[in-house]
């Protein structure tokens, strides 16, 4: 019997080894393709192309080195830095920032685009969030996929994490929060992988002397800095007069003054160490809320959801919900308002930094047309 009942544990085991392997088999092609960048096509008007890493060695060869995209006019003027993809699961600021890169011409100043700013973020999901790891857009020849990230750095890339964080800049977080882009400025050149590349985007803005620095966001709608412009106290009258020209526009954003103690954001960090203009943009996206149904690549695209409809009606929301709900083409054409807004209002006080754009498309015309034909087709 004793061999019999060996015999029947040991054949168990071997079937659920085989299953396990069969298993990893089938899902390890699309786990290891979440690692693979999807491609960008810069516009002609691309100037230069380099790594973070050139701005801080100790980024090279690392899963947070990342893309640095260089536009530079003929005429000298003011120097920009817009960072997409801070938090890989807010797609519009990523879509933003690689809407410009393929089709931005620069006549006048300088401009630096890093749509991927937590490389490593983009590289996984949130567990149990239920998140897909993709999401289409239409081109005129076919359709593109992008990646639908976490909002930290992967674990695999840096782990564990403390039960408390203290950030580079002495405010003690939850331990998760070490893995939060977000929360590590100025960063630590001998930190770990995330306070690295905070270090190496702060090196970037003090070594190319940025005059206006945008961090691209979003927020859920039930959260109160939401539709808003987050300002440095040295960016405050470029960010109120930025507001009023987009409310001519018909564009409602909230001015929100960075608060002082709270600490390691860029739009406090970079403007306290790195005296930039720093400003955060936040858009309303459902598929980053609590409220959420069920998560998918449409509720990404089109954002429409039967539950933030009902929290509209009990008055839950800080922005207006109703079933058209708030497509990506629409948090995308904000997210482009407000960085058109901000560099007009940034010529009209300070005409020396002027920074003039060519061939960007217009926030009306993404908002009424769509992303897709502003997007390479895929090649």
């Amino acid at each position: 019997m004793k061999n019999i009942s060996w015999g029947f544990h040991h054949l168990t085991g071997m079937i659920c080894v085989l299953l396990a392997a069969a298993a990893c088999a089938i899902t390890a092609p699309e786990f290891l393709s979440m690692s693979k960048k999807e491609p960008i096509y810069p516009s002609p008007g691309l100037t230069g192309l380099t790594k973070l890493s050139s701005y801080f060695p100790g980024l090279h060869n690392s899963p947070g080195n990342t893309d640095v995209y260089v536009f530079e006019g003929e005429r000298e003027g003011g120097r920009l830095l817009i960072l997409g993809g801070t938090h890989p699961n807010e797609p519009a600021g990523f879509i933003t920032s690689v809407l410009l890169v393929e089709n931005l011409g620069v006549q006048k100043g300088k401009v630096f685009l890093i749509p991927r700013a937590n490389n490593s973020g983009f590289m996984h999901t949130d567990p149990q969030e239920g998140n897909p790891q993709r999401y289409p857009i239409r081109t005129t020849e076919g359709k593109r996929w992008f990646r639908y990230g976490s909002r930290l750095t992967n674990p695999i890339h840096q782990w564990p994490d403390p039960v408390l964080y203290v950030n580079p800049s002495g405010q003690t977080l939850s331990g998760v929060e070490s893995r939060n882009l977000n929360r590590c400025y100025p960063g630590r050149q001998d930190g770990h992988l995330t306070e690295k590349v905070a270090y190496a985007i702060t090196s970037l803005i003090r070594k190319e002397k940025i005059d206006l620095a945008i961090d691209l966001h979003e927020a859920a709608p039930e959260y109160p800095v939401v539709n808003a412009i987050v300002f440095h106290e040295n960016s405050a009258e470029v960010a109120a007069l930025a507001s009023m020209k987009l409310q001519i526009e018909g564009l409602e954003f909230r001015l929100e003054a960075s608060p002082p103690n709270l600490r390691g954001l860029s739009h406090r960090e970079w403007g306290d160490s790195a005296n930039t203009k720093a400003i955060l943009l936040e858009s309303a996206n459902v598929s980053h809320g609590r409220l959420k149904g069920k998560p998918s690549a449409s509720l990404i695209l089109e954002g429409k959801d039967k539950n933030y409809c009902k929290a509209a009606r009990l008055g839950r929301l800080f922005v207006p919900f109703d079933e058209k709900g708030i497509p990506l083409k629409q948090r995308v054409s904000r997210h482009l308002a407000a960085v058109y807004a901000l560099l007009s209002s940034l010529e009209d006080i300070e005409p020396n930094l002027a920074i003039r754009l060519d061939r960007s498309p217009s926030a009306d015309q993404v908002r009424k047309i769509g992303i897709g034909p502003f997007l390479s087709p895929p090649r």
